[in-house]
């Protein structure tokens, strides 16, 4: 069942939001309002958070502040890989969170955090052990990124591809385990981290990797787990009923749906990134999914803030 829902994922990074349609993020707050009021009318007790930013910018968070945006909202989130894409380093983690805390009175989740094995899994081993240390007790919800490494014949959701060089590449090389499914030497260092950290394993439409994944964070002692649910894969055959697996599979573990991705014919531009022709239809994928997967307690209950304690 769901724990709590993620609205789009990380709204400030092009890969994820096109910024030529919507420079001032106009649309997308607006999005985001009516589909918190869909998803508030279903279950007025499960937690919403705005999806993940990407880079932590406190500057994004005021303007969403101004918009209106967090107004509906039980926490914020942000995402960062000092080791691979950032432009700081990874001592200063503490100090991200804190620059977040200091423009919202929301919790403040770390919903994607992790290392590249792309230059050496010691690399990634020691950087899941240094996470782990800088980072205890500074969220209430911190997902690694990720179990599995993303397939090479699969693409990354990013704009350039190949032309990044090895920032593209590092990419495919995330996971704790390899794209096979055999261990990295980070999968040990992980291992002593549960049930505190989750995990945030994305699983593209009809993924034959789910049920070994729920075998493998059932044996790390992985307790919430951050995962998608795609509006643009709703359009495919029989999407329901992958849906359903997914969530059936899921059950024994704290979910937080991210609802994201638009369906290329509903977009403004054609594309996963564009802002949607019709908003109001991203609002009712999400309150379809909520309507279907919410735990009914989260239903019948009245809205309540998501956690705010550090499970650290």
């Amino acid at each position: 069942m769901l724990e709590a829902v993620m609205l789009w994922n990380e709204p400030n990074n092009k890969s994820h939001w096109d910024p030529e349609i919507d420079p001032d993020w106009f649309l997308f707050g607006e999005m985001v309002k009516d589909a918190s009021r869909a998803i508030r009318a279903e279950a007025p007790g499960l937690p919403q958070v705005l999806g993940g930013i990407s880079p932590i910018d406190p500057g994004f968070m005021l303007r969403m502040q101004a918009q209106g945006v967090l107004d509906g909202l039980d926490a914020v989130a942000v995402h960062g890989f000092p080791l691979d894409w950032n432009l700081w380093q990874i001592h200063e983690w503490p100090q991200k969170i804190a620059e977040i805390r200091a423009v919202t009175h929301l919790p403040v989740w770390v919903s994607e955090v992790g290392v590249s094995s792309f230059g050496a899994e010691e690399v990634q081993a020691w950087g899941c052990r240094r996470t782990a240390e800088l980072l205890k007790g500074q969220a209430p919800r911190i997902h690694w990124y990720s179990l599995y490494d993303l397939p090479l014949e699969w693409g990354a959701t990013t704009r350039h591809k190949e032309a990044e060089g090895s920032s593209y590449y590092r990419h495919f090389h995330m996971g704790l385990l390899r794209q096979d499914g055999t261990p990295k030497l980070a999968l040990e260092e992980f291992a002593r981290c549960t049930p505190d950290f989750g995990l945030c394993q994305w699983f593209h439409y009809e993924d034959h990797r789910l049920d070994e994944a729920v075998a493998w964070m059932k044996r790390l002692g992985v307790t919430h787990l951050r995962t998608g649910l795609s509006w643009a894969d709703s359009f495919r055959p029989n999407a329901l009923d992958w849906f359903d697996r997914q969530m059936a599979a899921l059950q024994d573990f704290k979910v937080t749906a991210t609802f994201c991705f638009t369906p290329e014919h509903r977009g403004i531009a054609p594309h996963h990134t564009s802002a949607p022709l019709v908003r109001e239809e991203f609002a009712e994928f999400c309150a379809t999914m909520v309507r279907r997967y919410a735990d009914p307690a989260a239903v019948r209950a009245e809205a309540v803030p998501a956690p705010e304690m550090p499970l650290l």
